[in-house]
């Protein structure tokens, strides 16, 4: 045998290893994440897929859809009880994060609109308000556009709603290829470091300081769960794509919409996705929200309280 085939031998070898220890670790990680971070809500199963939903409150329906990397949390920390003391609020984890089932190759935003409508179906709501903030503002602009008698009204938050310019982000381009669930996932969920985690956490609040408690609260150690990190690149690796096909239907959409945005969103920006849309749609009621960033929510809740109050009296609800 060569030099070099056994220095080759060594390092695949050592490879091997490493990507072996780095199930192990990851598999304890998850273990101590959702023993931390428990499900808060109760399943709801829709043709053999297992949805996790939280509901507050009584009143009119309102459904809120995370964005990506989130879940339940997003909602229940501060927005979800705000809601609660005049609607049934509905708080979903989409597929593949927080504790709802993925679906295969991690579910297109229609996709997704499909699953979730039946699993608000099977809990009652039969045409809940529809709030998504991020991606899931994708999501709730698909349910509109293809489910047009299954909601009352849709308030996107945050949402991208336009084609963008710019390349995939290396971490979803590389958790979303073949590869990537046998080397580059376990990795980064057994060695990713909390405090890139929490720096993380702080900037997609930016320009705001994030919201006290709610890095105890959110469990972003879940987003590092194997299965959580190969769902939420497959969905964001095919968002673009999604996004062109559904705009051209956005004026379809029979509903009263409400659409809030900070213009200080560096995630997701304003001039990018709510102008244009404004535009596109004048029935559209677009709410700017001055120095607002990327999570109004946390940040500005009580003008997202206000659009879906405005969207409930739209559409007749209250």
């Amino acid at each position: 045998m060569s030099i070099a085939l056994k220095i080759a031998c060594l390092v695949l070898g050592a490879l091997v290893l490493v990507i072996g220890a780095a199930f192990v670790v990851s598999a304890g990680r998850t273990a101590k994440a959702e023993s931390d971070y428990p499900p808060e809500g109760h399943f709801v199963n829709v043709n053999g897929t297992r949805v996790h939903a939280v509901v507050q409150g009584e009143g009119p329906d309102v459904v809120l859809i995370h964005g990506s990397s989130g879940s339940t949390r997003d909602f229940t920390f501060r927005l979800a009880p705000a809601l609660a003391d005049r609607y049934r609020v509905i708080t979903f984890d989409r597929p593949g994060l927080g504790y709802t089932d993925p679906l295969p190759g991690g579910g297109s935003i229609a996709e997704q609109a499909a699953l979730l409508q039946a699993a608000a179906a099977e809990l009652g709501a039969e045409r809940p308000i529809v709030l998504g903030q991020s991606y899931g503002g994708a999501v709730a602009l698909a349910w509109a556009v293809t489910l047009p008698d299954r909601l009352s009204a849709v308030v996107p938050v945050s949402s991208p709603t336009q084609p963008w310019d710019g390349p995939l982000p290396w971490l979803y381009k590389v958790n979303s290829s073949w590869w990537a669930p046998f080397t580059a996932i376990p990795l980064i969920s057994a060695f990713t470091p909390e405090s890139y985690i929490a720096s993380q956490l702080r900037a997609v609040f930016a320009p705001q300081d994030m919201t006290e408690g709610f890095d105890e609260y959110i469990g972003a150690e879940l987003v590092i769960r194997r299965d959580s990190l190969r769902a939420n690149a497959l969905q964001r690796a095919s968002l673009l794509d999604e996004i062109t096909e559904i705009k051209p239907r956005y004026d379809e959409i029979a509903v009263p919409i409400e659409l809030v945005h900070g213009d200080a969103d560096g995630t997701v920006p304003f001039e990018i996705h709510a102008e244009p849309f404004a535009l596109q749609v004048p029935e559209a009621n677009v709410t700017r929200l001055p120095g607002i960033g990327h999570l109004p929510q946390h940040v500005a809740a009580d003008d997202v309280i206000a659009a879906v109050d405005r969207a409930a009296a739209r559409a007749g609800l209250r």
